[in-house]
């Protein structure tokens, strides 16, 4: 037996339409007088059918049945005395599926309930397959972008990547576009935590490079110190600019609003130019921006491994912060050289806490399971770069501020070596199948 809300403005007496509704078999299990009620009441007694008695239909009562349709969806039958077209068209739109015009008719009462049963049936019918469709291209979409992520960081071709999608799919006994969309989601995260974790290089290569230049003597206009400087810098803008159009402005705006001013304070600094006299004060003032700039990254880059708990996400930054701690170590090491006592203690206790995490990340980098030919072979190269580097640390520091500009640039050269290495560490971890598929 079908049953009904039935809507009659203001009436106070019974109904006919009750009693004929109860003789056509179509239980009423509500009579509502206010229309500001009708909602609820809807949401509240789920009928078949919702019947309207509304001998002239305003504006308020079609917003009232469109967000019926959107809310809490029935089939909406409504008798009235306006024969107005616009009107019709009006009720169409606004979720009535029987607009009737000039009086029910008890002899044909359950027929309109009927019809406005089907073509609410109707309705939803071609509602859910316009939402199938969509949802199906939208998906088509999403594995087109995972074959193309698959064929870039794996190097295969289009069926050998769509075959990994339909076995990841079988195995996971999920939809194709939800495992692919698995693999976009990864995809860009993986990449946000990357670019955040090169600022976080960045910001100890800043002042590694500045400061080697200075001891080099290559000014501000010559040198390869320079040019590393000024592609750093380029580096810097770029990322943030990335991150800018990549990130949630909501989530994690007001880290990455932090992160932009520091890097707007440091850049007059950067590029100025000290008397010698001032010249260690200047270091200290850089080199305090570049620590606030390394602060911001590494917060924003912790959110971003927060948001996917997955233990792959946390080996990519791992992995991508030994970038930056190789560059602390360097960045240390030529502190040090300038001869000034209060730089010389800190850089001590720095090169010392850097090269401690260094190794132990390393060390547990070479442990896990998480790993690939590619993988091995660069974590090989970055143990014998890392010892490179602290052998001709030693050298440096032995000549003190008399360093001879071989051991200079065999310092410089080291640390961009190794640097070079771990930059390779992490898009090898960032494009491991691991990592996008979060196994």
């Amino acid at each position: 037996m079908p049953s009904a809300l039935v809507y009659v403005n203001g009436l106070k007496t019974a109904h006919p339409l009750l009693a004929d509704l109860a003789a056509a078999g179509i239980a009423v299990r509500a009579t509502v007088q206010d229309r500001a009620k009708l909602l609820q009441e809807v949401v509240r007694h789920a009928p078949d059918v919702l019947i309207c008695d509304a001998p002239a239909p305003d504006d308020a009562l079609f917003k009232t049945t469109l967000s019926i349709a959107e809310t809490a969806p029935c089939a909406v039958v409504v008798f009235t005395l306006d024969a107005d077209v616009g009107h019709m068209e009006r009720a169409l739109a606004s979720g009535i599926h029987a607009y009737v015009v000039n009086g029910y008719g008890a002899q044909r009462l359950r027929a309109l309930v009927h019809l406005a049963q089907a073509r609410f049936r109707q309705q939803q019918a071609q509602a859910e397959a316009l939402v199938d469709i969509s949802t199906r291209f939208e998906e088509r979409k999403l594995v087109e972008r995972a074959k193309g992520i698959l064929m870039h960081t794996q190097h295969l071709s289009d069926d050998d990547a769509f075959h990994i999608l339909r076995t990841a799919s079988m195995h996971t006994n999920q939809r194709l576009g939800q495992v692919s969309q698995h693999i976009v989601q990864s995809a860009r995260l993986a990449e946000d935590v990357n670019r955040c974790g090169q600022l976080r290089m960045l910001s100890q290569r800043l002042t590694t490079l500045y400061v080697l230049q200075v001891l080099q003597g290559a000014g501000l206009q010559a040198g390869p110190c320079v040019q590393q400087l000024q592609e750093s810098v380029q580096r810097i803008d770029a990322n943030l600019a990335y991150l800018a159009k990549s990130l949630s402005q909501a989530t994690y705006g007001d880290l990455l609003g932090q992160v932009q001013q520091t890097w707007s304070d440091l850049q007059p600094v950067l590029y100025a130019s000290p008397t010698p006299d001032a010249a260690a004060s200047a270091y200290v003032l850089l080199d305090g921006l570049a620590e606030r700039l390394l602060q911001g990254a590494e917060r924003l880059t912790g959110q971003l491994e927060s948001a996917s708990p997955a233990p792959p996400l946390r080996v990519l930054n791992l992995a991508g912060r030994q970038r930056m701690l190789s560059q602390r170590f360097a960045k240390y090491a030529v502190l040090a050289l300038l001869g000034d006592a209060q730089l010389q203690q800190r850089s001590a206790s720095g090169m010392a806490e850097s090269r401690a995490a260094f190794e132990a990340a390393l060390t547990y980098l070479n442990s896990l399971p998480l790993s690939t030919p590619d993988i091995h072979t660069a974590l090989e190269a970055a143990g014998i770069g890392w010892l490179t580097l602290v052998a001709v640390t030693k050298v440096a520091a032995a000549e003190g501020t008399q360093a001879h500009a071989n051991s200079l640039h065999n310092l410089a050269q080291a640390s961009e070596n190794l640097l070079a290495v771990l930059e390779q560490l992490s898009v090898h971890y960032e494009h491991s199948m691991q990592m996008l598929t979060g196994s």
